[in-house]
């Protein structure tokens, strides 16, 4: 047994440790946003079919030592490939409104070999321990490989991101793979040399019909959906972080384990109960996430995720066909889990104005529940209607008729317009405040500037860029060189809000990833077309056009650079560390001005920015206003870094000078610790 188990351990622990491990080090590169993960997870879904189709097709050769043969030679083949994600920086992209094939094409080229080839190991072992030991359970293996993937996940926050670099967790796993495939072929070579003495039956390579095939499909389909869209819905309102990741697939995960360990842990009967509650619930908090709190949200979120992926994978384990077939099962599976993933990243930005996907995948939950109750006698109308009715049959219907609401809600949403892109959903919206009608650019459940229609009131900056507010005082008391105006950059272009602030002679540079938010501001908003300054728009994300301009020597710097590159509640980690401040730092002018908007509800990221303020040798003032719907300005909090005295000591920025020792932060590219922040 002991090749058969510590294969198929160590090839799901690897497995499971480079997705974060690689999601993580490309991040930075594609902006910084939840649809960077959603990308990765079609990436590994994907090749995760793409494995158990080869182990399937090795499995139809019914020949043990040629499929020993073909399977040490790709293992031997896949350490072309290490270390891993060595030269992957130059997949680099500027400005690309969907980069989800590049993504793709640089996690194919970066871990692809060897990802494929522990993608084949569970099915493989499973089959080959199968034919070695028939007498014992073959699907426990499933299980184990489940957990080992299970403690691959919870290790890699708690353990391994905190120890390690990025660089340094590329070499150590491609060392651990290295002995992985000493491990694979000793056990692809005992069971070679079983299969010569045995009798047993092997793998068909059949399903047990067509309806069986688009059933498991389907529940795996389901599950992949679920896992996505929840992971999106996480990641959107908090940070893009392997910590937010891992928590929802630890949940998938343990939904596996459970239903595939015994038939003991999945009750139809009081998950069919969960699930008609955990799909409303969920639906409702997506309605009214914006202004619940973190721990609330999380909870609904993964309590919801975790009944309805043990209602469908639990319907996938009491649907499983005997071992025999079992690459096929696993294959099936793993293509569905592909087209959940595909669903999620690829079909619904283009298909679906909102996060439609979310809603949707709980109906699909309710849905197929209740069919594999059906098609397992579970449930039927055999007794009456009325009888069939009852029950958790009944509250599972009444929770689709409730996602059915919950979607045509979401579609009523009143907008002027409506995008949708790589980077989330974007609506421009018009209501009234205190000062009269106002149009803004919304992000999630996060306005990121409004302006007011009235003409009189068309110029004033609004929200956390009013008068007062941190971006405001460091406009007004900047003073200006004598032979040229200000040379502002700024990290985010929203709105466009703070162009207003411009005067003649100023020139001011927005740098903003998102080609939706550039159209919209120049469509729906006027400060751009307004400004005093001269305004330019480059498109793409900001530490790349920023790491350009210091490789051209005749570009000027800047006298401020405001960074306010949020997403809905989102934060860039990658504009936060440590190697972006020394960024800022290389096209920031003598007494330049750095400028961060820190504006919360979760995190508090003030001892982050005076890390930053550490690595530039620069004070830091917190300055944070209240709101003020009379002057319809938004609570706000910027931390203001310079080096500038004549600017500090000015009134109404000295007056925020904090007195005493201040908790600092530092993070870097490698190593971001998300949970220390947290209010």
């Amino acid at each position: 047994m002991l090749p058969f188990l510590l294969s198929t351990a160590l090839g799901a622990f690897l497995l499971f440790q480079v997705q974060p491990l690689a999601g993580r080090t490309i991040l930075p590169w594609f902006g910084g946003g939840p649809s960077v993960w959603t990308a990765c997870l079609l990436f590994f879904q994907a090749v995760l079919a793409l494995g158990y189709g080869y182990a399937h097709l090795l499995a139809r050769l019914q020949r043990p030592r040629l499929e020993a043969a073909l399977h040490s030679g790709v293992l031997a083949l896949s350490l072309m490939a290490l270390p891993i994600l060595s030269g992957a920086e130059q997949w680099n992209q500027v400005g690309e409104a969907d980069p989800t094939a590049r993504v793709l094409l640089l996690l194919l080229f970066a871990v692809g070999l060897p990802y494929g080839a522990l993608a084949a190991t569970t099915p493989l072992v499973t089959r080959w321990f199968h034919r070695t030991l028939p007498q014992r359970s073959a699907y426990r293996l499933y299980a184990l490989s489940n957990a080992a993937s299970l403690a691959a996940l919870i290790s890699y926050p708690f353990v391994v991101e905190p120890l390690l670099g990025v660089r340094q967790q590329a070499l150590v796993w491609s060392g651990i793979y290295a002995g992985f495939i000493i491990v694979c072929g000793w056990a692809a070579w005992s069971a070679a040399g079983s299969a010569e003495s045995s009798s047993q039956p092997t793998n068909d390579g059949t399903p047990s019909s067509t309806g069986d095939m688009l059933f498991w499909m389907a529940l795996a389909a389901c599950g992949s959906a679920l896992l996505t869209a929840t992971t999106n819905q996480l990641s959107q309102e908090v940070a893009v972080v392997p910590f937010l990741w891992v928590l929802p697939l630890t949940i998938y995960l343990l939904s596996f384990i459970l239903t595939f360990e015994s038939e003991r842990w999945y009750r139809r009967r009081l998950f069919g109960f969960l699930l008609a509650a955990a799909a409303p619930i969920a639906c409702g908090a997506m309605a009214v996430g914006g202004i619940l709190p973190l721990e609330v949200q999380a909870l609904i979120y993964c309590g919801a995720l975790f009944v309805a992926t043990m209602a469908c994978h639990g319907e996938l384990a009491a649907s499983r066909p005997p071992a025999s077939r079992s690459t096929y099962f696993y294959l099936t599976i793993a293509v569905g889990g592909a087209l959940g993933g595909a669903s999620v990243a690829v079909a619904a930005p283009a298909l679906f104005s909102g996060y439609w996907e979310f809603p949707l995948a709980f109906a699909g939950a309710c849905l197929l529940t209740l069919i594999g109750w059906k098609r397992s006698r579970h449930w039927g109308f055999s007794a009456g209607l009325a009888a069939a009715l009852r029950g958790a049959p009944a509250g599972l219907l009444i929770a689709l008729a409730t996602v059915g609401y919950a979607l045509s809600a979401i579609a009523d949403e009143p907008a002027i317009a409506v995008y949708r892109n790589f980077y989330g959903v974007l609506r421009v919206v018009e209501r009234e405040d205190d000062l009269g009608p106002l149009r803004a650019m919304r992000h999630g459940s996060t306005d990121h500037g409004s302006q007011y229609l009235d003409e009189a009131l068309r110029g004033r900056p609004t929200m956390y860029f009013g008068a007062g507010t941190g971006a405001a005082l460091v406009f007004e008391h900047l003073q200006r060189p004598r032979d040229r105006g200000l040379r502002v950059g700024i990290v985010g272009l929203g709105a466009g809000t703070l162009a207003a602030y411009s005067k003649p002679g100023d020139t001011v540079r927005f740098f903003e990833i998102n080609p939706d938010v550039v159209s919209a501001a120049r469509e729906y908003f006027t400060f751009l077309s307004d400004a005093q300054g001269e305004t330019s728009v480059a498109v793409g994300d900001a530490r790349i056009l920023l790491e350009a301009e210091v490789r051209e020597a005749d570009r000027p710097r800047y006298d401020v650079l405001v960074v306010d590159a949020f997403s809905s509640g989102s934060i860039p980690i990658h504009l936060l560390t440590a190697e972006a401040a020394g960024l800022y730092a290389s096209r920031l002018a003598p007494d330049g001005v750095l400028v961060l908007h820190v504006t919360n509800r979760f995190l508090d990221l003030e001892p982050v920015t005076r890390g930053i303020a550490e690595t530039l040798a620069a004070e830091a003032v917190r300055v944070s206003t209240p709101a003020d719907p009379s002057r319809g300005v938004s609570q706000a909090t910027w931390m203001i870094l310079s080096s500038n005295t004549a600017l500090l000591n000015a009134p109404e920025i000295a007056s925020h000078r904090s007195t005493g020792k201040q908790r600092v932060l530092r993070w870097s590219d490698d190593y971001s610790a998300l949970w220390r922040a947290l209010r």
